[in-house]
């Protein structure tokens, strides 16, 4: 059967006759794959519209034509289109078929170290290059250059598209991050008022001595020193220990609320699609300070490990009871002093300590004076200056 018969379709016939030859002498009609099953019976195909035509000719001979089989592309089509659903469903299938080679659905990032991937694919999105983003657009200058500009961390950034997924390949910026203690001029400078009480110099000059009191900012050990016919910079190495004093104030309430037993237990669903959510139920939020609230979501993924933007949110909201709490100021209070205290001093021991408590109406107010034994010198970097000669 050939195409155009195809479209036009066909019919298998067969035809009960007592002469068979006399039939198809007067029909006259194209008869294709004549068929001989008995003296009597022969099966043939002809095309759709000759079908008529032979029913009323074997009608009017007294002989029985009896439809066995329809073939071709016209009846196929035919019987689709008694069936509108899969006519729907073969068209949607088609027209996704076309469009989404041409789009993109995912992204990934590759190349970074020091800059999340996360944040490079949020900011491409923004300027471009996301779900459902033109495979041709995402591969344009203007996206790069919009991308770049708004991450000046990157230095370089490429996009490549492998069907529908978006490879962003990128170079950062290498930050040069010079150190006053890896190369330069540098001098140590006390970082707290001192009276000084030992000081170690590995390098450079030494500009106190035990005994003598300095300021904070003032250099303690310099990272220049006078030779005579020049003068020499170099690294300041060193360490100065210092007798100190530092001052702490804090507040602390009489009594605090302190969640008891869980009371009740509810969980919220949404769905979150893009960037807009479905909420299943009302009120998808807590209030008040009794409440807790644990949040898993729940991504729709593909294989290969590709996420869709599409989410399931369980929110389980917890309801606990509440019961006042009387707060031991006097006790809570200096420990947390010290702690506080000692994780400002860059090393060193608090060598004694004075407190004094001040009741106020809903709460207790300590103030505190510290003498320490601490380390002050920190190091800064020296500007250099060259000379132009003339």
């Amino acid at each position: 059967m050939d195409i155009v018969r195809s479209l036009d379709g066909m019919v298998t016939l067969e035809l009960t006759s007592a002469d068979p030859m006399a039939f198809f002498r007067t029909a006259g009609v194209p008869v294709y794959d004549l068929e001989k099953n008995s003296e009597l019976q022969y099966h043939f195909r002809v095309l759709r519209q000759d079908v008529r035509y032979l029913k009323k000719l074997a009608a009017k001979r007294g002989e029985r034509l009896k439809l066995c089989r329809r073939e071709g592309l016209f009846w196929l089509l035919k019987n689709m289109l008694c069936r509108p659903v899969l006519v729907l469903g073969l068209t949607a299938l088609l027209a996704i078929s076309l469009w989404v080679p041409g789009k993109i659905f995912f992204v990934q990032v590759e190349g970074n170290n020091q800059v999340p991937a996360a944040q490079i694919a949020e900011t491409a999105q923004q300027c471009g290059i996301g779900f459902g983003a033109s495979r041709r657009q995402v591969r344009s200058e203007k996206i790069k250059n919009n991308l770049l500009s708004a991450m000046p961390q990157l230095q370089w950034a490429g996009v490549n598209t492998y069907g529908c997924v978006a490879v962003i390949t990128v170079r950062e910026r290498e930050t040069q991050q010079e150190s006053a203690s890896s190369s330069g001029i540098s001098s140590l400078l006390a970082c707290q008022d001192g009276i000084v009480r030992e000081v170690t110099v590995l390098q450079g000059n030494a500009l106190v001595k035990p005994g003598q009191a300095v300021k904070a900012g003032q250099v303690l050990i310099s990272g220049y020193t006078d030779c005579g016919l020049y003068i020499q910079g170099t690294q300041a190495k060193g360490e100065v220990y210092a007798l100190t004093q530092r001052e702490f104030s804090a507040f602390s309430p009489h009594t605090y609320h302190c969640r008891l037993a869980e009371a009740e237990e509810r969980k919220k669903i949404s769905l979150i699609i893009g960037k807009n959510r479905i909420n299943f139920e009302n009120g998808s939020g807590i209030s008040g300070g009794s409440c807790a609230k644990i949040v898993s979501d729940y991504h729709l993924m593909l294989p290969g490990g590709f996420a869709l933007p599409v989410t399931l949110q369980v929110q389980t909201i917890m309801t606990y009871e509440e019961a006042p709490v009387q707060v031991d100021a006097q006790r809570i209070l200096p420990a947390f002093a010290r702690t506080y205290i000692e994780k400002q001093m860059v090393a060193g021991r608090i060598e004694s300590a004075g407190h004094v408590f001040t009741e106020l109406a809903d709460a207790v107010r300590i103030d505190g004076v510290y003498s320490c034994y601490e380390m002050i010198a920190i190091q800064r970097k020296e500007e250099t200056y060259y000379g132009k000669n003339n």
